[in-house]
């Protein structure tokens, strides 16, 4: 019960951070009430990593904008609607509950310009890219890159990393999002 206090000493104390981590090592006690306060009372300026377990799909926090990086592990509460509402340069969403249907519709509105505009890393623990392939990207235009072709692409971290193959979709003002395989599942570099 100690959160709230704590909370409430860093918002008189403090305008806003760079950088949150926010974990939990009791994975029984639900703290998304904590979390939701926390996340409405304090600015976070440039990268918010979450460890914490959510156990209500209701979970009403503010994921704050304009991020450069946003890692949520356990995402189970992050839906279609909430994922709209993401603005953050780089994201990485673990152990989430957005179906195959939904990340179809979510790569249609991207290439419209509709959404995430500003997105240029996104990391999913998917299956596989194949069966991603065939599930999400079934009616939407793509090219499968050869594996021959190697290209260096940017990764989370401000890192790079170089790519064989991958997957390629275009956007309306030309840039071009490749997904490739990852060491947890695969990502999405928008070049």
């Amino acid at each position: 019960e100690q959160n709230v206090s704590i909370i409430d000493f860093l918002k008189a104390n403090v305008k806003s951070v760079d950088g949150c981590w926010l974990f939990q090592t009791d994975i029984k006690i639900n703290v998304y009430k904590h979390t939701a306060y926390f996340l409405d009372n304090i600015k976070i300026n440039s990268v918010l990593f979450s460890n914490v377990y959510v156990n209500n799909v209701n979970f009403d926090g503010r994921i704050p904008k304009n991020l450069k990086e946003l890692y949520i592990i356990n995402s189970e509460w992050i839906g279609f609607k909430r994922l709209l509402e993401i603005d953050s340069k780089t994201v990485t969403l673990k152990n989430y509950k957005i179906s195959d249907e939904q990340w179809n519709l979510f790569f249609k509105i991207w290439i419209e310009m509709k959404t995430h505009v500003n997105l240029e890393y996104l990391e999913l623990d998917y299956r596989n890219i194949e069966q991603f392939r065939a599930l999400v990207l079934h009616d939407i235009p793509h090219e499968v890159v050869d594996l021959g072709v190697k290209r260096v692409l940017n990764i989370s971290f401000n890192d790079t990393q170089e790519v064989t193959g991958g997957i390629d979709i275009r956007r309306i003002d030309g840039k071009t999002a490749t997904f490739f395989d990852h060491y947890t599942g695969f990502s999405m570099s928008v070049h």
